[in-house]
């Protein structure tokens, strides 16, 4: 009885020194924490498929549109400072030449307006404000000239990125037919495809749209004063000469 006694005394010795030893090597063992991988924008590009190219080629196209006819918008809209008074003073005192100069000196839709109109000077009234408004039609036009790439853009780009997203859930169903199961390792290329292309859609169709209807409503500022500053035309010519 006592051998039994000791024999299970010192298996619990044994068992206790082992699980002691277990311990030490487990709190003594550096801790090693999972490495996060930086995910860089070029990274997300290639992971989104070939669906990518095309959708970058609309964002280059509508960074390219946008700067384009936003410098050329705010050109047309310089020079303008006191320029109808100038045009007043020159008609009342009949200074004609002076006023043909100004106006061709000024880089300006309403300079080039009042310019066609000086021109038909001594013709009916009518025959002037239409002329002038064939000018002013042909100014906007040139404002105007490629927004409608924008709203393309603007219509297109969520519609690749759709494509995209259909692209992506084909290569999931396949990897899953490959691999036989449902998988993280099986699904994960094709989310990338789906998520990265819609993603990237949208963004470049909303920023298309913004910039579509900013330059709309700086064209709008223009145009207003363009027909301001023709209704001041016409209204000089009509006042009694000194």
């Amino acid at each position: 009885m006592t051998g039994i006694i000791l024999q299970i005394t010192q298996t619990a010795v044994t068992v206790a020194d082992t699980i002691n030893h277990v311990a030490n090597q487990v709190v003594n063992q550096p801790i090693t924490q999972p490495k996060e991988e930086a995910i860089s924008i070029m990274n997300l590009v290639v992971k989104g498929g070939w669906i990518m190219i095309p959708i970058v080629i609309l964002s280059l196209i509508t960074v390219y549109v946008f700067i384009e006819r936003y410098i050329a918008i705010k050109k047309s809209s310089r020079g303008e400072i006191n320029f109808m008074d100038n045009i007043r003073d020159f008609i009342v005192n009949d200074r004609l030449d002076a006023a043909l100069s100004l106006c061709k000196s000024t880089n300006s839709p309403t300079a080039r307006m009042t310019e066609k109109g000086l021109q038909r000077l001594g013709r009916p009234l009518n025959e002037i404000g239409e002329s002038i408004e064939i000018v002013g039609k042909f100014e906007v036009y040139k404002l105007e000239k490629n927004l409608a790439i924008l709203a393309i853009v603007a219509g297109i780009a969520p519609m690749f990125g759709f494509i995209g997203t259909i692209i992506g859930v084909i290569k999931i169903f396949h990897d899953i037919s490959l691999a036989g199961d449902v998988s993280i390792s099986s699904v994960s290329s094709g989310l990338y495809t789906k998520m990265v292309s819609s993603a990237s859609g949208l963004i470049v169709g909303i920023v298309a749209f913004i910039c579509y209807h900013w330059l709309n409503i700086m064209i709008e500022k223009i145009v207003q004063k363009m027909e301001y500053n023709a209704m001041n035309f016409i209204d000089f010519l009509q006042e009694p000469t000194r």
